[in-house]
């Protein structure tokens, strides 16, 4: 058992057939979620958020003591920065949690689709705004046609697209403040559920006692797609945390639009939510603008392979 934070060891940058394949199964697991959260559309999206948590922690503990990577937490919690990190990180989180499963409970994946379709791009954003990072004209390109497309669905629906907005503004702050992090992957999601289930144990306890709740008090069903949800949440992001550092960036750039476009294939054809002609061509520009991002990538990727020493 390690008794302090391990420094981080430098991934080559190539891609491997088992980074590939950890990579597909957390993205087709994120892109099959909306399968569970419409399981459990009747039960409060609040209940089933403080479920997510509570049961993601055995999960994660479990990873942490397979890989004997506890003494890493430990120095995180003795350390108030980087508790407080993790607070903000876990309120974060759980932010975006409580809305999907709020979204696709209401009949709104398709707006949760269209929400993590536009993060990269407002990941670029903040890394212009906030990291001072230079953007290529390309990129600027790709990001004006993603905030044409909101244009178009604010002017359509009479309001701010707040679903698709929120699940990338929350998103994408969660991916920036979670760099900050100088802990593993596991141990900080680990960190995050355990601060995120301190409130939410308690409110399933006044559930269940008041004979509200449906862990105990409803259908064996009920009880165990609820107690499934720590493997439904946690599963893909160690899945991916493990795929992530033997794969490219560039790859992961890619397959990161696996798990959206899963989620509109299946909002519209299986669980048959309206897709107006409005909202497609909305789509439409969206996917314009990552095609134009990926492109971009790529060929800055290949530029920097191209340099003498590369």
């Amino acid at each position: 058992m390690t008794t302090d934070i391990a420094p981080a060891t430098i991934a080559k940058n190539e891609d491997t057939p088992r980074g590939f394949a950890f990579g597909l199964t957390a993205y087709f697991l994120w892109g099959f979620l909306p399968f569970y959260l419409k399981a459990v559309a009747h039960i409060p999206s609040l209940e089933v958020l403080a479920h997510r948590a509570i049961w993601s922690v055995p999960v994660a503990g479990l990873v942490l003591l397979i890989l004997r990577r506890t003494g890493d937490l430990k120095v995180a919690v003795q350390n108030p920065r980087m508790l407080a990190m993790a607070c903000l990180t876990a309120l974060i989180i759980m932010a975006n949690w409580g809305i999907y499963v709020w979204a696709v409970a209401a009949g709104r994946a398709l707006d949760a689709a269209l929400g993590y379709f536009i993060n990269p791009l407002f990941s670029i954003f903040l890394a212009a705004v906030l990291l001072k990072e230079r953007l290529a004209p390309v990129q600027l390109a790709a990001i004006g046609l993603v905030v044409v497309a909101v244009a178009i669905l604010t002017y359509d629906a009479g309001g701010l697209p707040w679903v698709s907005l929120a699940l990338t503004v929350t998103w994408g702050f969660y991916a920036l403040f979670r760099k900050t992090l100088p802990i593993g992957p596991n141990q900080g999601f680990f960190l995050e559920v355990l601060l995120i289930s301190i409130p939410c144990l308690p409110y399933v306890i006044w559930l269940e006692s008041t004979g509200q709740g449906h862990l105990l008090n409803s259908t064996g069903w009920d009880t165990f797609i609820l107690m499934a949800a720590g493997i439904v949440t946690a599963a893909p992001l160690m899945i991916y945390a493990n795929g992530a550092k033997l794969l490219k960036l560039s790859t992961i750039g890619i397959m990161q639009y696996i798990a959206p476009t899963m989620i509109f294939l299946i909002a519209v054809f299986v669980f048959h939510e309206p897709l107006s002609l409005v909202k497609l061509g909305a789509f439409g520009l969206i996917w314009l603008a990552l095609a134009v991002y990926t492109w971009s990538m790529l060929q800055q990727t290949r530029d920097r392979q191209a340099l003498p020493g590369a």
